[in-house]
């Protein structure tokens, strides 16, 4: 028994004493804990209410009774121990045998808590019999201590006053935590006491209840959770949201129920009944699900009602106009579909329904929406759900007493979730487990699309109300009896890409076709040429009959549930383009007939002409009528016509989405131009460099005979060399038909460099620049930044006054940014206080300007007065020169005068005043020189610089007497040397003076500068005086520069108006978490990588000048890790320094908390603007923004306009695992009060017979309460797991119901955000409201933000990739805003929230099709009739993959991504309704990239291989020797274009432009070619291996998934195997494949001009080939280090032969690795594929066996056939020779000798074949290359039918040679890899190329590679 307790972990023993342990630590009080800001201690160190288990929290407060017992131990642990008591009673009672999960441990531990405090106590036993008394007397105590009743009082006074304080808000959170305990105390009484009084004190704490339950609402309705506004407590002055007019009238009118049915509302609540109320009662929504939604539509009509105006008076009310705004954009979709689907809506007219009823069908949409968990994927699903119980509702609202709604209600009880959503998420989750975790092919499951489409027809209304289980639509997958695919099934195939586009290949091929008949006509446009481009009408019926079947194929999978127009649409197409394919080829063959009987009837040609010609005039009207935006109104007026309506039926797909896709005329002009351009440059390249050139060589090829072959030929004969034909124009076709998209990079680039500048973009781009335009930075940031009622106030004329009022309005501004930099460590002390500008609110007479554009113009004006010779006009205008030193001169005289003028009294401040009396006149006189000694001036400027070094500091009596001598120094220098004789004398002789000095009364009262005003101009004015340093190098940091440098030019850039942050667009940011690094920890910081070196080492090493600001900051001097270990509070500084350098969560929360700390000064300053008056300062004293944060209302309005959600989706589990990522996730909780995090929290119900565990699952949103924990705020049930589809969007769909306001910026983990930039979101948010109609015909509803990527400075691979993508998310997405088909590629994107929640979501999340889940946003918004716009004013920050690894997974993850995309509805859908040139822009910028780069890839194999084929068969020696010549223009033009595509040179051409837009030319051409010394070109084309192979194969065989890429700091050295692991398959082989066929074709083939000739035109492939093969080791830190290769040779050698097996993995073994490898290969039809593309291999062992000499020019296949045989033998003997003794036990001795003999024989054998027959060394290595080829492709069909080798007992064979080519293909990479690592210097100039970035900021990278282990030792 023992042995089994020990087993289970000891049992209750055990549990006790490890509880004794916690809560011996929960008892101490956690002193770090405070200084760590709040956040939690370790494990060991948690609080008694921490340690609640989850199922006692929901159901009871006992975490609240422990967390007032914690908080009141110190005062008296007496009380503590009766509520500790209290608890464990509640505990026991609410489950006695401990089945909940830690329910045993926490009452076992809390027992022993109980005993501890049972101890003696002062001598004296505690009498638990006077527990009530006690507590009782502590509770009237404890209220009278804190002064309750008074805080109450002061809080109804506050109330009715509506004004609000700073330090109001800090009471009112103090008494939240006092009203925590005494609620606490109260519930402990009334339990103990009970309901029978039993004594005189117990009844009066009863009435003392009764009483706080009646009267008290303060007490109760301060601790009630809430999110945003305290909607069941809104008399909370703890959040004044409540008090804000538009919300009160909101409240006001979600409380009408004057005219509605009665309903219980029987429970006790601080608020009044409304109309959430009502439909809770009806439908049964949750109670959770109630409070969010009403709070959501409270906000929504608050905020509506704010853009119209405040609404005034004591009872605001809301404005019709706001509630029609809501309700139409609330329910429009809905509306359309009723419009669609020919339904009537569910009210009978918008003027008809009252403001009451629209409310309430707006409340009654929301109540759906946020319970309907996963079908909220089914946007129509939710329509047609809200249509069935809106009509419901109807009839339950005009009668007098509400009823339960009969679909919601079933055994009594009223659920909308169980009798609703359930049945629906059921089915649901049945297909989706159907799908096999993503292996299943798309046609054997539904996805989310599937089941939404069955909504899009008017059979949905069969489904009946409530839906009928027994119907299709429910059917759950059995295995016979399945509901079909709806509307689309994404068979896996690459025809979907003719299928979705057929369209431009049509276009591409018939334009092909018409130049080619035009070039072999040499130009001649007679009659016949034009009979003979004729032929393009056929060709294009055959096409467009292609595309039909190809429909037809394609819907196998959903003919049984397609709508009957569907299908009859397919039908009569199918047989219409039969019918007129057959009929005009059969017309096309009688003009060819009659142009050859070469007589004058014409018959057929004009028949042919007209049939031709009508066909294209009704194609050209339809296409006008659907696609041209002036057309489009006579296509709806048309549609009354069934005949019109049927051909528009036939000539385009009418679906539900995707109707008018059409744009104004002059964007429809402005890309219609953009593309006839390209095509114009496309076409007249191809025809005179592609195709002309070729026209004669393929008329002299056609015209050879009895060419001779050197191999035996088979299909050649007979057909005039045709494929001699083809392989001379395959590969100038692959080039025809791809750069399309060269051109078009070619023109986005110069279009979007064109944009750029138009835009005012890179105007400022370096320090000089914001220097010298700084002057103009408060007035464009007035006009722009700051709303029109500010900035346009009315002042007087004078200039100066008008900048001074623009200086005094950007100065807040820019100091806070200027804060925020030194926040982040940028900018040090000194260069804050440089930076910073004066507010420019004094009575100063000047503008004020940062000191940083002032320094050192005090010593260049002295030294140019001290040369002055000239007047004093002449010296200022000297001085003038630079308005800047102009600027500093006055500032210094003015502040001068004004600093001295505050210090003295009496007879110094009259001399003060003389002084500056006579110099003003002598300056106004013009006789200053005459005046003042300028020579003497750098002494009066050290004397007041002496002054002031006192006067910046405390005061104390020293320095008091040190500020009076100083005085009388400044006196005497100014008095007797800088002053003219006769004002000297002046003062000498003026007896005040004299008096006062000789009584040692001058000076001699110092009045210390205190106000802040003047201790400011104290400071500037020492530092005016002091800084010597040139202004150029402030700030010294780049990202500092960049940050300014893009934020004041963006303040020219073309931006809306902002509004008032009363009047602004409210939005949600919202950010998916899964569990990605939070916060580094310090094990992770201080732990060492092989090479000895720690991130926090690296980041020292990287950002040094960071990192001394850092130690500044905290107050340390030269500090290492350990020096952080005493002082909790700087480790969690320096925990978050590092973290805010990586790609963690907690960078992406401080960024997007910018966007309130921007709102709450942005408002905190408005109001004082506008002379609101706040905390007793008004607008014209001084501004101060300390403390803007504190203030009440700029923090409640901030609230109201911004919401916060970290979707985190397990933190729940994290939680309860103890995980760091759950406590780090608190401590953010803790420190961002406007936080909250959304969460899956997964619970487990065991069933009575304690047999069967059925899960739960809730969706919650919580937030930190007053004691930094974790609130519960939103607790929401699920129908159940909510993963069904791709995790991202399962995890954003969840929790988006807990966002608010009109949009949502969706921001991913990696990103960040800047101060400067949330200033501008506001003007931003106003382009929603499109109100010039800059965006075209529709408002947008995604607006694009532009891309910084902060990870470029890394290393050279870093840069690269942020370069490119930098170009892409900038210049490219301009283009695509531009040419109207910009998508949503990334995060930053800002959602119009209500158009796309109403819509299906902000991405789709059906298993593998939806893997790239973003973009399907974009084109979801744009199929329903959306506008996505692209801004470039206003930026975010976005981390990239930094090593070649993680690149490679992230772009073979877009890759798959694409692949998946090609197979989708979506794409088909857009590809179709698309007019023509938009279709195009969509084609080439989204799944045609990708079609591109796998194009250039081919082009190399079908050259080569088409090279190969004319070498091997001796056709090009033959043919050169006869014609001469073989067409090399057109192929070199072909080729030099795919090298050039090739090696990233287009990719550049954008990325070059930006360049010289944003940095200057001459720093572009330096960048352009800084990057092609590092290799860019290499890592271009390694690239373009990696999206060729994810992109081929995922639309080959699937696979794609999501691939974690890791976004840690890269630079540890990665193993060659590892490497090869990753790269083997994706570009190792194809690398050598295609090396094999350069060999190949260097031995065999023939060219005229020799070897230069096989350099010049395989250069390219060798150049791809080198980079497919050795990339991941050029770009591996310490590839060619030797000790390095050693190592990793080691490593190799031991996975290449360590066996497999069950649980091993492929990063462990060969083996298991190869096996992972086969895994896409899952269907018979990727079997037959893989098959087919394997033959290939077969041709170098039948071309090569006939070039062998042994043949003597034999072209019999009996030479073919016995090379199968020596290949059979050497497989035998390879057999063999592998055999093992422990595989043949019976002779193993006898097998060692037999291989002996046979290694022996075989060399010999081969020895004397050489020498006795015609055998040659070339041939045997020839043979290898031969065999080599061949049993690669008997490898591949292996793998491919498996089973079948296995079946055969092969297995082991199969994989056995295919080890043998592993250790091949990696020795032949690996052996240059050792050669070069022989030679230190490369290693060391790989280091450099690597790193250059780094080292050009000073970056020890050398140090970082080699550790930092000798530091140590020494």
């Amino acid at each position: 028994m023992s042995s089994s307790r020990r087993r289970r972990g000891g049992g209750p023993e055990r549990a006790a004493d490890n509880w004794e342990r916690l809560v011996r630590a929960a008892l101490k009080r956690d002193r770090d804990h405070l200084r760590l800001g709040g956040a939690p201690a370790a494990v060991g160190g948690q609080r008694l209410a921490d340690a609640v288990p989850a199922s006692l929290g929901r159901t009871t407060n006992i975490e609240q009774i422990l967390q007032a017992a914690d908080d009141i131990e110190d005062e008296d642990p007496n009380v503590a121990r009766i509520l500790c008591e209290q608890a464990y009673t509640m505990a026991q009672n609410l489950d006695p045998s401990s089945e909940g999960r830690g329910v045993l441990q926490f009452k076992t531990g809390l027992a022993s808590v109980i005993k501890q405090k049972l101890a003696k106590k002062d001598g004296a036993l505690i009498d638990r019999q006077n527990d009530i008394q006690v507590l009782w007397n502590f509770y009237l105590e404890y209220k009278s201590r804190r002064r309750v009743d008074d805080m109450q009082r002061e809080q109804e006074r506050l109330r009715e006053s509506g004004t609000f304080s700073t330090e109001m808000g800090n009471r009112a959170r103090e008494m939240k935590k006092v009203f925590a305990t005494l609620r606490a105390l109260l519930d402990v009484l009334e339990n103990l006491v009970g309901q029978s009084p039993t004594d005189r004190l117990h009844r009066q704490i009863l009435e003392e209840i009764k009483k706080i339950k009646r009267s008290d609402a303060a007490l109760r309705g301060e601790l009630m959770p809430y999110n945003i506004v305290p909607l069941d407590a809104p008399s909370s002055v703890a959040n004044i949201i409540g008090f804000f007019p538009e919300v009160r009238a909101a409240t006001a009118a979600i409380q009408n129920c004057e005219d509605l049915p009665r309903f219980p509302f029987d429970t006790p609540q601080l608020r009044q009944k409304d109309i959430f109320d009502l439909l809770q009662y009806v439908f049964g929504f949750q109670e959770d699900n109630i409070r969010n939604q009403r709070e959501n539509v409270v906000l929504m009509l608050a905020n509506a009602q704010s853009w119209l105006s405040l609404p005034i008076g004591s009872e605001p009310k809301i404005d019709e106009m706001a509630v029609t705004e809501v309700f139409c954009k609330v329910l429009d979709n809905y509306i359309k579909w009723c419009r669609y689907l020919g339904k009537r809506v569910a009210w009978t007219s918008l003027e008809a329904v009252n403001k009451n009823r629209k409310i309430i069908l707006v409340a009654l949409y929301f109540l759906i929406w946020g319970e309907a968990a996963n079908v909220r994927f089914l946007p129509e699903c939710i329509c047609y759900i809200f249509h069935n119980m809106a009509k419901e509702l109807d009839g339950i609202l005009d009668s007098s007493d509400a009823e339960t709604a009969k679909s919601c209600t079933s055994e009594g009880s009223t659920s909308f979730l169980e009798r609703i959503i359930t049945p629906i998420y059921d089915t649901m989750a049945a297909e989706a487990e159907n799908n096999k975790n993503g292996k299943a092919a798309h046609s054997a499951w539904r996805n989310y699309d599937d089941f939404n489409e069955y909504f899009w027809s008017r059979s949905c209304f069969e489904l009946g109300w409530p839906p009928a289980e027994s119907s299709k639509f429910l059917r759950k997958p059995a295995k016979r009896k399945r509901t079909g695919k709806t509307n689309f099934v994404e068979h896996r195939t690459f025809l979907h890409l003719y299928r979705s586009f057929h369209r431009l290949w049509i276009f591409l091929l018939l334009m092909f076709q018409l130049l080619a008949i035009i070039a072999f006509h040499h130009g001649k446009m007679d009659i016949d040429t034009i009979k003979i481009l004729l032929s393009a009408g056929p060709a294009f019926f055959v096409l467009n009959f292609i595309e039909c079947c190809l429909d037809v194929i394609l819907m196998f999978g959903a003919y049984k549930t397609a709508r009957g127009f569907a299908i009859s649409r397919l039908v009569i197409r199918f047989l219409w383009l039969t019918a007129v394919s057959t009929f005009v080829t059969y017309l096309y063959v009688k003009v060819l007939e009659e142009k050859n009987a070469r007589n004058s009837d014409s018959t057929y040609f004009r028949i042919y002409g007209l049939v031709l010609g009508g066909y294209a005039a009704v194609r050209i009207m339809f296409a006008l009528m659907a696609k041209i935006p002036a057309c489009h109104r006579l296509s709806s007026f048309s549609d009354r016509s069934q005949f019109f309506q049927f051909f528009k039926w036939i000539y385009q797909e009418r679906y539900y989405v995707g109707r008018g896709l059409y744009e104004s005329i002059s964007d429809y002009a402005r890309y219609v131009i953009f593309w006839v351009v390209i095509l114009a440059c496309k076409f007249t390249f191809a025809y005179f460099l592609q195709i002309k050139p070729l026209v004669e060589p393929t008329s002299i090829i056609v015209q050879l005979h009895d060419l001779k072959y050197s191999w035996h030929d088979l299909v050649s004969r007979g057909n005039k060399n045709a494929l001699t034909i083809l392989s001379l124009w395959a590969p100038v076709l692959a080039i025809y038909l791809m750069d399309i998209h060269i051109w078009y990079t070619l023109l986005s680039a110069l279009v979007g460099g064109v944009m750029g500048a138009r835009d005012r973009l890179g105007e400022i781009r370096s320090i000089e620049m914001l220097h010298k335009r700084f002057e103009s930075f408060p007035e464009a940031f007035a006009k722009n930044l700051s709303p029109p009622r500010i900035s346009s106030r009315p002042i007087a004329q004078d200039s100066e006054i008008t900048t001074k009022m623009y200086a005094s309005i950007f100065s807040p501004f820019w100091n806070e940014i200027i804060k925020s930099l030194r926040e982040e460590d940028y900018i040090s002390n000194r260069e804050m206080d440089l930076l910073m500008m004066p507010s420019n609110c004094g009575n100063l007479r000047l503008v004020q300007w940062p000191l940083f554009l002032l320094t050192s113009k005090i010593m260049l004006a002295n030294d140019y007065a001290s040369d002055c010779k000239d007047s004093q006009y002449e010296l200022w205008d000297r001085i003038s020169k630079d308005e800047y030193m102009a600027y500093a001169v006055k500032e210094c005289y003015y502040s001068t005068e004004k600093i001295l003028h505050s210090l003295v009294d009496a007879e110094g401040q009259r001399w003060v005043e003389r002084l500056f009396r006579d110099l003003n006149d002598s300056i106004a006189q013009g006789s200053l020189l005459v005046t003042i000694n300028l020579k003497k001036l750098q002494l009066v400027q050290s004397r007041l610089t002496g002054l002031t070094g006192l006067l910046i500091r405390d005061e104390t009596a020293g320095r008091a007497a040190g500020v009076t001598n100083a005085l009388l120094e400044l006196y005497e220098v100014v008095t007797h040397e800088f002053l003219a004789p006769n004002l000297r004398e002046q003062f000498d002789t003026w007896q005040l003076l004299l008096r006062a000095r000789n009584d040692g009364r001058l000076f001699s009262k110092i009045f210390w500068p205190k106000d802040p005003e003047m201790k400011e101009q104290v400071k500037r004015l020492h530092l005016l005086l002091t800084v010597k340093d040139s202004a150029a190098n402030i700030p010294k940091n780049l990202e500092a520069r960049r940050r300014l440098q893009f934020f004041t030019n963006s303040l020219f850039m073309d931006m809306p108006t902002a509004k008032p942050v009363s009047e602004m667009i409210p939005f949600s940011v919202f950010t998916p978490y899964y569990s990605e690094t939070v916060l580094y920890s310090m094990s992770e910081l201080c732990v060492e990588n092989e090479d000895g070196i720690s991130i926090l080492f690296y980041l020292q090493k990287i950002y040094p000048d960071e990192w001394a600001n850092f130690l500044e900051r905290i107050g340390h001097g030269e500090s290492s890790e350990d020096d952080f270990k005493d002082s909790p509070s700087d480790t969690l500084e320096l925990r978050f320094w590092v973290s805010y350098r990586g790609q963690t969560l907690a960078r992406t929360v401080r960024g997007m908390m910018y966007y309130r700390r921007a709102l709450m000064l942005q408002s905190y300053l408005e109001k004082r603007y506008l002379g609101g008056i706040e905390d007793g300062n008004s607008a014209a004293e001084y501004i101060d923004t300390q403390g803007y944060e504190l203030s009440p209302d700029a923090r409640a309005q901030a609230d109201i306009k911004f919401t916060y959600v970290v979707s985190c989706q397990i933190y729940g589990q994290q939680k309860q695992m103890k995980k760091q990522e759950a406590a780090d996730i608190a401590l953010l909780l803790q420190r961002n009060e406007a936080l909250r995090v959304a969460f899956i929290h997964e619970e487990e119900n065991i069933s009575r017979d304690r047999k069967a565990t059925t899960k739960e699952y809730y969706s919650k949103l919580v937030k930190a309460d007053v004691h930094g924990k974790d609130q519960e705020i939103y607790c929401i049930k699920l129908p159940g797991n909510p993963k069904l589809g791709e995790g991202k969007p399962e995890n954003q769909n969840h929790a988006i119901i807990f966002t608010r306001g009109d949009a949502v910026q969706t921001i991913d983990m990696n990103q960040d955000n800047y101060l400067e930039e949330a200033m501008k979101m506001r003007n931003l948010l106003e382009e929603f409201r499109n109100v010039h109609g800059n965006h075209g015909i529709r408002k947008p509803t995604i607006l694009g933000v532009r891309e910084h990527v902060f990870t470029g400075s890394v290393s050279s691979l870093a840069s690269f990739m942020s370069k490119q993508e930098t170009s892409f998310v900038t210049l490219g997405q301009r283009v695509l805003a531009y040419l109207k088909v910009r998508m949503h590629y990334g995060h930053p994107d800002v959602f119009d929230r209500i158009f796309h929640i109403t819509r299906g979501g902000i991405s789709k999340a059906s298993r593998v099709i939806n893997i790239s889940e973003d973009i399907y946003a974009g084109f979801n918004s744009t199929l329903r009739q959306g506008n996505i716009t692209h801004h470039e004013y206003i930026q975010v920050g976005k981390g990239r993959d930094v090593g070649l690894n993680q690149i490679a997974l992230f772009e073979g993850k877009v890759a798959g991504g694409n692949g998946e995309q090609v197979l989708s509805r979506d794409v088909y859908r857009l590809g179709q309704l698309f007019d023509f040139f938009r279709m195009l822009t969509f084609f080439f910028t989204t799944v045609g990239y990708y079609v591109c780069t796998m194009m250039t890839v081919l082009t190399v194999y079908i050259f080569l291989y088409g090279r190969v084929y004319l070498a091997l068969s001796g056709l090009d020696y033959s043919i050169s020797r006869e014609a001469r010549f073989l067409g090399n223009t057109a192929l070199d033009a072909a080729l030099n274009a795919q090298f050039l595509v090739q090696i990233g040179i287009f990719t550049a051409v954008p990325m070059v432009m930006g360049f010289i837009l944003e940095l200057g030319l001459m720093k572009a051409v330096f960048s352009f070619i800084t990057m092609q010394l590092q290799f860019c070109s290499v890592f271009f084309t390694f690239s373009l291996g990696t999206r060729t192979h994810y992109f081929g194969r995922t639309i080959l065989h699937g696979g794609a998934k999501y691939k974690a890429t890791g976004r840690g700091f890269v630079v540890r050295h990665i193993k060659f195997a590892e490497n090869y692991r990753l790269y083997s398959r994706s570009h190792f082989v194809k690398a050598l494949e295609v090396a094999l066929l350069l060999i190949v074709y260097i031995a065999y083939g023939y060219t005229k001009g020799g070897s230069s000739s096989f350099i010049l035109i395989t250069i390219s492939s060798w150049f791809l080939v080198m980079s497919w093969l050795f990339a991941p080791y050029i770009f591996n830190p310490s590839g060619f280090e030797w000790q390095k290769t050693v190592e990793d040779f080691d490593d190799w050698t031991n996975w290449l032969l360590y066996k497999g097996g069950v649980g091993v993995k492929g990063d462990n073994s060969w083996e298991s690795w190869w096996d992972e490898e086969q895994e896409h290969i899952q269907t018979f039809r990727g079997r037959i594929l893989e098959t087919i593309l394997s033959l290939r291999f077969l041709m170098f062992q039948y071309g090569i066996v006939y070039k062998l000499k042994i043949t003597d020019h034999n072209t019999s296949l009996a030479v073919y056939g016995f090379s199968w045989i020596v290949l059979v033998v050497m497989v035998l003997l390879f057999k063999l020779f592998t055999a093992t003794p422990k595989k043949s036990t019976a002779l193993p001795t006898f097998v060692r000798f037999l291989q002996g003999v046979l290694a022996i024989g075989i060399i010999a054998g081969i020895a004397l074949l050489i020498v006795l027959t015609s055998f040659t060394v070339a041939d045997l290595f020839a043979s290898a290359l031969a065999f080599i080829a061949t049993g690669w492709c008997v490898l591949c069909l292996a793998v491919s039918w498996k089973r079948v080798v296995k079946a055969l007992g092969l297995w082991d064979s199969v994989r056995e040679i295919a080890r043998m080519y592993d250790a091949g293909m990696g020795a032949i990479i690996f052996v240059p890899i050792v050669f070069f690592s022989w030679f230190p210097f490369v290693s060391t100039f790989q280091s450099r190329f690597l790193f250059n970035q780094a080292f050009s900021r000073g970056l020890e990278i050398s140090l970082i590679l080699a550790g930092n282990k000798a530091n140590q030792q020494t």
